[in-house]
């Protein structure tokens, strides 16, 4: 499958802000440089229309690159770099040496177009509260997975049994080669863009996602926690704050605590008894 990848001069005010709005347009990989922006989207969902009606009052022009799938890996390679959350989880390519001196997690991922290298806030936030979170012997599900970093970081601390879904095929197929490179043995990962097929109760839900989907699917994010069930969730903006929790309150949780980096919000809220 070929992406389409659309180089942005902006800020980085400009940045987040876009992001945001191309994420909900189908745009499923950012790359943040100095005063620019690249966004990444399927060459068929691509609506060129679409992206000059929102780039319009930012008054920003663009240039588009079409890049074959062949091509991801020297496009990922060419720019990732290890990203250390605290000195309590690393996050690095295998063509990268260990963490000196190691951190308490380590995770080896191959970077390819799936969304979450923990360079962007949003990740590097979830992996904080995370931090502070037990998972041992904890069943958690995870909302979106990207490549599937959160999960495996559940696994890894202690998770019973940790399921993931992506909607993207591309982003399923990059979790289960993480999967296999850390070995980790509780995660089962599947593709899917609604949670309907899932049933049971988990006791941690996270959801790195976008306002809009987090929105739709709050119910049904309550419906999968038990009583007292964590729900970690990103994706959104400190102004969505007030947005979602109109929706999460009567959905049945509370909020707990909530951590801001760059202009992105993070969440930890806690899911009260079923009527």
């Amino acid at each position: 499958m070929s992406h389409i990848a659309i180089t942005l001069q902006a800020s980085a005010e400009q940045a987040d802000l876009l992001i945001a709005q191309l994420s909900d347009t189908g745009y499923e990989g950012f790359e943040e440089q100095a005063d620019q922006l690249i966004a990444y989207i399927p060459e068929a969902d691509f609506d060129e229309a679409l992206l000059q009606s929102i780039l319009v009052p930012y008054g920003i022009t663009y240039t588009k690159e079409t890049i074959q799938q062949t091509n991801w890996n020297a496009v990922w390679e060419s720019n990732f770099e290890p990203v250390l959350v605290d000195g309590f989880c690393g996050i690095r390519a295998g063509f990268h040496p260990p963490f000196t001196p190691a951190p308490t997690y380590e995770i080896v991922i191959t970077p390819k177009m799936s969304f979450g290298t923990g360079h962007h806030a949003t990740t590097s936030s979830m992996i904080r509260l995370m931090q502070h979170l037990s998972f041992e012997g904890k069943k958690v599900f995870d909302f979106g997975t990207g490549t599937g970093i959160l999960a495996i970081l559940a696994d890894m601390m202690g998770a019973a049994q940790t399921d993931a879904i992506d909607y993207d095929e591309w982003a399923v197929n990059n979790t289960l080669e993480n999967i296999q490179t850390n070995h980790t043995q509780h995660t089962t990962v599947w593709q899917a863009d609604n949670l309907d097929a899932v049933t049971g109760t988990y006791d941690i839900l996270l959801a790195n996602i976008n306002l809009n989907v987090l929105l739709k699917f709050m119910n049904d994010m309550r419906r999968l926690l038990v009583p007292d069930g964590i729900l970690l969730l990103s994706g959104i903006m400190p102004s969505d704050e007030q947005q979602i929790l109109a929706s999460a309150v009567p959905a049945g949780f509370t909020l707990l605590e909530k951590i801001e980096k760059d202009n992105w919000l993070a969440l930890k809220l806690k899911a009260g008894s079923k009527e």
